[in-house]
């Protein structure tokens, strides 16, 4: 019976961080999910993975569907992504920025997720509720794994 090898996809350059979770969700085992996000490692995917499932890293936006026009211009032309944007996260947890007021913070919310590619918003408002793992299958394990140097808890203020 002959071998049957599964091809690595290679993602571009800069990949946004929906790609690099979507590549690491669709393999087979652990090891191929942690060899994928070690990879692709950035401080960006790690602030969204920790948002996600870190217990302690409370979200101060609140829970459900968020009202948003969805950034549907071509890609290539005018969106952000989490890559870039990751450094203003602080905002939306306990103990980032609690000087703002909530209707700042939902509006400052609302304001990222539509300069961000779609697929980028999606995630963000999966990870705001901690809710990542019912879209891509990987969990605060295989994160862990990952990432050894994240250090659990303690968060929120």
């Amino acid at each position: 019976m002959a071998k049957t090898f599964t091809v690595k996809k290679k993602l571009p350059p800069n990949p946004f961080m929906s790609e690099i979770l979507d590549l690491a969700s669709k393999q087979r085992s652990i090891a191929k999910k942690v060899e994928i996000l070690q990879e692709y490692t950035t401080d960006a995917l790690k602030a969204i993975l920790i948002w996600n499932f870190d217990e302690t890293a409370i979200s101060m936006v609140p829970e459900g569907d968020v009202p948003y026009e969805k950034n549907d211009v071509p890609i290539g032309t005018d969106h952000t992504s989490l890559r870039k944007e990751w450094k203003n996260l602080y905002h939306f947890i306990k103990g980032g920025n609690d000087t703002l007021s909530p209707i700042r913070r939902e509006t400052m919310f609302i304001q990222m997720l539509e300069g961000l590619h779609p697929d980028e918003a999606d995630i963000l408002v999966l990870v705001k509720d901690g809710r990542l793992g019912e879209k891509y299958k990987i969990t605060k394990d295989v994160v862990g794994k990952a990432y050894t140097d994240i250090q659990w808890g303690g968060r929120g203020g």
